[in-house]
């Protein structure tokens, strides 16, 4: 209740992003685990402090999120609807399935993290390419890549999948630890190409496109676990 206060007060979120992000919150530190939730702050934090990086040139560039930043209940919900269903699976299923949803967790915040930073940095890059054809086009479009949002890209989704596994399991993993972390900036790939295609001609909108590239990570998640 206090972050989600402090989000609306110092202009991160909307209204209504701060009482989604609230709700939301306190459904997955329930059915998941309170660890869950430390993991989705942490990820919250790093999509703000991207965020207000360089914001006075993102807003003469125009690629900025609402007037300065702020996300809306739609923002809060994109980045975290897999994640709330993946808590909700733990909860239901729990016992033997506990590491299994964890694994898809993490995964999908990796995924969001990748995409979040990547497409934060990515906005101020001079040389943007479409991922699709490799033509450079203009900063902020969608299915648009650049050298700094993959750089980006990459140390975002290490990062959270190195939290996520610190945070939830009782000691830290290798190659796990690795796969994480690989599946977040795969994910976040995807994600560009979504936006690149079905994006771009209006068969899905920015929720949309989150909410499928975040599944997709923890769809491989599960099945590198299973296998």
């Amino acid at each position: 209740m206090v972050l989600s206060a402090l989000s609306l007060y110092f202009g991160l979120l909307t209204k209504s992003g701060s009482i989604a992000s609230f709700f939301i919150g306190l459904a997955i530190g329930v059915l998941g685990a309170p660890s869950w939730l430390i993991l989705l702050i942490l990820f919250a934090l790093l999509g703000f402090i991207v965020t207000k990086f360089r914001m006075s040139l993102k807003q003469e560039l125009g690629v900025q999120e609402g007037k300065k930043g702020e996300r809306t209940y739609r923002n809060v919900i994109a980045n975290s609807l897999v994640p709330l269903l993946v808590a909700i699976c733990a909860f239901a299923f729990g016992g033997e399935y506990y590491n299994l949803m964890a694994v898809a967790y993490i995964a999908s915040i990796s995924v969001a993290a990748a995409d979040t930073v990547a497409s934060e940095v990515g906005s101020l890059s001079p040389k943007v390419y479409m991922i699709t054809t490799g033509k450079k086009v203009k900063a902020g479009i969608d299915g648009g890549i650049s050298v700094e949002g993959t750089i980006a890209c990459i140390i975002g989704g290490i990062a959270a999948a190195y939290l996520g596994c610190s945070l939830i399991f009782s000691e830290l993993w290798g190659t796990e630890f690795i796969i994480l972390g690989i599946i977040g900036i795969i994910g976040c790939m995807i994600d560009s190409l979504i936006g690149a295609t079905l994006e771009r001609r209006g068969i899905v909108g920015k929720l949309g496109t989150n909410v499928i590239s975040m599944a997709c990570g923890a769809a491989i998640a599960i099945t590198i676990w299973v296998l």
